[in-house]
């Protein structure tokens, strides 16, 4: 029972099946597919199953049309719910903002009094234990990965914000009977279906359900390979046009080595399927969602770099998140969200293997991987966010502050998960190595995760699990490590990097030119501050963000006249802006000065030791 269900499919199998609606049997273009219908957890009585018709007979209203039914054994009333988030995806969604025309009536059509019960909740009257069926429409109208949308061409469900649970009922057994409009023959998903009855659709439980969204339209499968005996194809809506034969040849040697690291597929065929354009991203147990939009340039590798870490990140994730997790993450909490710390580790040391993937499959170099983690280390250094917030913290804060912290802050105190969590990702890799003389790394900390926890205990995590699993593989306290997670201790890059033959220059260097730290924009023909760096001259004088300046040195003010007259001035000498605020304005004396920066330049050390060479050359593929 609860949320186990959804990390241990029905007889410990899952499939993923997506059909052509003419065919009498189902195909894959051309291929006939024998699809196997796990049916087990439907041999129950009938009233234990939650049944969804949902119709989209007018896309243009971009409007589902649902229809509920369900036994309730309840006598007063019953409540049902719909989600406020999606899992993969940390942020509170409008879902229940979305859902409009609720009505309740029994099974005979009598109808029923209800009334709202709070945000997420409906309540339905009823004297005694009866079959209800609710009617309501849930609008779609965002084009994201965790939001409904449809058009006149295509329609995507993200379940969470269409399908509703009985209070207290999210282990119910789910069937869906889909009415797709009439010119979208095709359907992709991770649930089950009938093979005797197309659109048909089964989850064993909400969970399950929660975690597949359905993609409607008329799509095409632009690749297929197989790892390991295990298929993988690639699903499309309007995939653009480039060369997918050389693109699945770089994503399968990816999946390749992303399956090395664990050394087992859970699932018995995986789907990447794209949405179209759009944005985002989000991971599943049997495939992921993504935003996929083609284009020629792609067929140059260096054009399709991105996407392809991209589809790395959210393949690893049905390890590092779905399967391998943090114990908040399941039971879900659907009506206010999961928190954790743990995020750094779920997405940052994810984001890390990114790199590291592209790096083993020899699709980018040593030198771009060591690029990549300067610019992480760079955008973390550079933010006053570092001084304030722990990454621990940014993990529990993600549904406030947003995955990429709250960039819209005229201080910005926070960090990103995602840009500290693979930097501490790869120096605990390093550390691991250089505490096992390079005989043990990070990937046997996923091992262990794996195997210990997910598949022997079939649970998440704890954070003092996850500290105490990468000492066993170290063989060492890593308390000083941890530091770095649960505070703002400043990281000691030399000292891990130093286990690699390598050293960072974060040493501080001045400029030449003056700097006032402040940034302008045209604005619907008004010069606005954009952003004032923090403690730069413009910030002590008070000059902040949404401010119109209307003279630079008795000039005009434009973002052109301010790089202009910057260049032509010298630290110590005295910038004067007009500035427009609220009633008065002001004239602002800014006193400029050299600023210092820090390019973050990660180098090689010449004669590494013997253990910096093996590490270097095993971790960094640079043959020495």
């Amino acid at each position: 029972g609860g949320f186990y269900h959804v990390n241990e499919p029905i007889n410990g199998r899952l499939s993923l099946f997506w059909y052509k609606k003419e065919m009498t049997f189902y195909k894959i273009f051309g291929k006939t597919v024998i699809l196997t219908v796990l049916l087990t957890f439907f041999q129950l009585k009938a009233q234990d199953t939650v049944t969804f018709k949902v119709e989209m007979p007018d896309p243009s209203k971009q409007l589902f049309q649902v229809q509920m039914d369900f036994y309730s054994e309840k006598a007063g009333h019953t409540d049902v719910k719909i989600p406020v988030w999606m899992p993969g995806y940390y942020q509170v969604l409008e879902y229940p903002e979305k859902i409009s025309a609720f009505t309740a009536t029994t099974a005979k059509g009598e109808e029923l009094k209800w009334e709202k019960a709070g945000k997420t909740s409906w309540r339905i009257y009823h004297n005694k234990p009866a079959r209800l069926r609710l009617t309501y429409k849930a609008l779609a109208n965002r084009k994201f990965v965790a939001t409904n949308f449809m058009d006149d061409k295509h329609a995507y469900i993200a379940p969470g914000g269409v399908f509703m649970y009985p209070s207290g009922g999210i282990n119910s057994p789910v069937k869906i009977e889909l009415q797709p409009y009439p010119e979208w023959p095709d359907v992709a998903t991770g649930l089950e279906s009938n093979d005797k009855q197309e659109h048909l659709f089964y989850a064993e439980n909400y969970d399950k359900l929660y975690d597949s969204p359905l993609l409607i339209g008329n799509l095409n499968e632009i690749m297929n390979f197989e790892v390991r005996d295990v298929p993988h194809r690639f699903i499309a809506y309007e995939p653009g046009d480039f060369d997918t034969k050389v693109f699945a040849e770089d994503l399968k040697m990816i999946i390749e080595e992303a399956v090395k690291v664990i050394g087992e597929i859970p699932f018995e065929e995986y789907q990447f399927i794209g949405i179209g354009p759009g944005a985002g991203g989000i991971e599943h147990l049997n495939n992921t969602m993504v935003s996929f939009s083609g284009n020629p340039s792609w067929n140059e590798r260096k054009n399709r770099i991105g996407v392809l870490s991209f589809l790395a990140h959210e393949y690893f994730h049905h390890y590092n998140a779905k399967r391998i997790r943090p114990i908040e993450l399941g039971p879900f909490d659907y009506d206010h969200g999961s928190r954790t710390n743990m995020l750094w580790v779920a997405e940052g040391i994810t984001s890390y293997y990114d790199d590291l993937l592209l790096l083993r499959a020899g699709i980018t170099t040593t030198d771009d991987f060591l690029r990549s983690m300067q610019g992480f280390i760079q955008n973390v250094e550079t933010s006053p966010g570092r001084l304030f917030q722990s990454v621990s913290e940014a993990s529990y804060d993600t549904w406030s502050d947003g995955p990429f912290g709250r960039k819209g802050d005229e201080v910005n105190k926070t960090v990103s998960y995602y840009e500290k969590g693979p930097i501490l990702g790869w120096l605990l890799d390093l550390r691991i190595r250089h505490e096992t003389k390079n005989e043990r790394s990070l990937d046997d900390v996923m091992r262990k995760l794996y195997y210990d926890i997910y598949k022997e205990q079939n649970r998440g995590y704890t954070e003092e699990e996850f500290q105490k699993i990468c000492e066993d593989v170290a063989g060492t306290d890593l308390s000083d490590f941890f530091e770095y997670v649960y505070s703002v201790k400043p990281i000691d890059y030399n000292k891990y990097l130093n286990y690699a033959g390598l050293r960072i220059d974060n040493d501080s260097k001045t400029v030449d030119a003056a700097y006032s730290g402040i940034h302008l924009k045209l604005e619907n023909e008004k010069c606005l501050i954009e952003k004032v760096d923090w403690n730069s001259p413009g910030w002590y004088e008070g000059i902040r963000r949404g401010n119109e300046v209307l003279t630079i040195n008795s000039e005009k003010a434009t973002p052109q006249k301010l790089e202009k007259i910057m260049e032509n001035l010298n630290p110590n000498d005295i910038l004067k802006l007009k500035i427009q605020k609220k009633d008065s304005v002001e004239l602002i004396p800014v006193l400029l000065t050299q600023q210092k920066e820090t390019t973050f330049q990660i180098e090689k050390l010449e004669n590494p030791t013997s253990l910096q060479k093996q590490i270097r050359e095993e971790l960094l593929l640079e043959k020495l």
